[in-house]
């Protein structure tokens, strides 16, 4: 009886992280997560705002969506990968290998690491109802950052796992069973919708400045929601697809308007990336903040990334192949194309020979031998609300205007214009069509920033996805069996611990 109730707070887990330990009082400043005491939350705003920045606190997490989570993306895609195959008993190769087992232990991380900033969230928007505000504008915001903050890793739940319990409030420990269910995606996809919607009308500010970096914006809300429409129209029922497609047009407009430069080539892109300028760059809207030097919240993203032999990332001296590029990615890049060299590199070394990831790098002295990065962990930047915004008018049958976001990303690349590429024999072989043209715009732009396989779910239906797997090159993807590829591998399992709490309300996604 024991086991079984214990198990049955998996799938909550995170909701008694806020009640047994405390958040951080203040995120941007990067302090102690545990510096407030339990029996003081909830008494006034300064302990909202704490609840508040324990909710940014939970961003940083690797097996969430922090910037050590390609595993769950990025490596699920065709961008990257690991061949290493027996390390931890296989089964983070299983990602990449689609190969996934429900029994995989990184896989529940997972599943607990998301619902657990969904529980921060939910403790906030209830507890912050008993606190007495004189500044009821401030009030608001808090609401709107935990709002903003659900809908974002509702966002990545749905997406990953289809159906998912939806839980938007704290559960007492008898509540937990009767909420262990898993609710259509259309209805998960309707609170997501009702939160941002909310957050955009909320008094947030409009953008960030050096102050509010890495705080929720209107700019923040408007592209997410926007995106989340996009997806809405191109995976959901096709009943209302004009409808999400010209909400998705409305919303990354209305982000895009709130843009504090003209067109994308003002910004060149290794500015989008140079710590030394994360703090001014217009171009980024939401980012995890990390600490330069600081072995608690420094990044690790440029050491982890570094191959043996190469410093371009770190002072650290590297043992390992570095961070996985595919074959078939380094093919998809234009010759001309400045962010091939930024972005990849060749390392030389014997025990390496393969591209590796150099498009996150900290190799000043202050950052030290130890790899105590400052980079920034970039979640929305204007390049992907330019890409979205050609591609929702690309659906829409406006091709001008989608041409003409199209090359505000090409120009700023280096590339000829899409009017010229499309008249090149090789660019019109591989890019027949203005959708797949967008799709490699994405590919090239994104690539490393977890957006891939989020694309490919969006452009393509299970059938097409499986296609367009089937048709790539076995040698250009490492040792992951392309083989294994099936309509299942569009969806991940539910974690075995929590399928098995109820078999009937937690059913087991096709496949597996």
């Amino acid at each position: 009886m024991f086991d079984k109730k214990y198990k049955l707070t998996h799938i909550i887990t995170a909701f008694a992280l806020c009640v047994l330990s405390s958040c951080s009082t203040d995120f941007i400043d990067l302090e102690d997560p545990n510096a407030v005491s339990n029996a003081s939350f909830y008494q006034s705003p300064g302990e909202v705002e704490a609840a508040v920045n324990g909710i940014y606190q939970s961003l940083r997490n690797g097996n969430g969506i922090g910037e050590t989570s390609a595993l769950y993306s990025e490596e699920r895609s065709d961008n990257t990968g690991r061949n290493d195959n027996q390390s931890n008993a296989g089964e983070p190769f299983q990602f990449n290998d689609f190969s996934l087992l429900p029994s995989n232990t990184y896989l529940k991380s997972h599943w607990l690491a998301l619902y657990q900033t969904i529980t921060r969230s939910n403790q906030v928007l209830e507890g912050i109802e008993k606190v007495s505000f004189t500044d009821n504008e401030l009030k608001e915001k808090y609401k709107a950052e935990a709002k903003f903050m659900r809908a974002l890793i509702y966002f990545h739940l749905v997406r990953r796992w289809g159906d998912v319990p939806l839980i938007t409030r704290p559960l007492t420990f008898a509540e937990v069973q009767e909420n262990t269910f898993r609710e259509k995606q259309d209805v998960v996809y309707q609170q997501i919708v009702t939160d941002l919607t909310e957050a955009v009308n909320s008094p947030l500010p409009n953008v960030q400045t050096t102050a509010l970096k890495g705080k929720v914006t209107k700019a923040a809300a408007n592209a997410l929601l926007g995106q989340v429409y996009l997806t809405m129209a191109t995976t959901l029922d096709q009943t209302n697809r004009t409808e999400n497609l010209t909400q998705a047009k409305n919303y990354l407009t209305a982000c895009y308007d709130l843009r504090t430069f003209g067109t994308l080539k003002e910004i060149p892109y290794a500015d989008v990336f140079d710590v030394s300028k994360k703090s001014t760059v217009p171009e980024i809207i939401f980012q995890v903040v990390n600490k330069q030097g600081d072995i608690n919240f420094s990044s690790a993203i440029a050491r982890n990334n570094q191959a043996k032999g190469e410093t371009i990332n770190s002072l650290i001296t590297s043992t390992g192949a570095g961070g996985n590029v595919t074959p078939d990615l380094v093919l998809d890049y234009e010759e001309a194309d400045v962010r091939k060299d930024f972005n990849i590199k060749f390392a030389n070394d014997i025990i390496v020979r393969d591209y590796f990831i150099t498009k996150f790098r900290d190799a000043s002295p202050a950052a030290t031998n130890q790899g105590f990065g400052g980079n920034d962990w970039i979640l929305i930047r204007y390049a992907d609300v330019i890409l979205m915004l050609a591609e929702v008018n690309m659906y829409l049958g406006n091709e001008p205007a989608a041409i003409g976001f199209l090359d505000q990303v090409r120009e700023r690349a280096g590339l000829p214009l899409y009017a010229a590429s499309i008249r090149n024999t090789t660019y019109r072989t591989k890019y027949p069509t203005l959708k797949l043209a967008i799709l490699h715009e994405r590919r090239a732009e994104l690539a490393f920033e977890n957006h891939r396989w989020f694309d490919l779910l969006r452009f393509f239906t299970t059938d097409e996805l499986v296609a367009y797997f089937k048709a790539k090159s076995q040698d250009n993807f490492g040792l992951a069996k392309l083989s294994n590829f099936g309509p299942k591998d569009r969806y991940y399992p539910i974690p075995f611990d929590e399928y098995k709490l109820d078999p009937t309300k937690m059913y087991q996604n096709p496949g597996y």
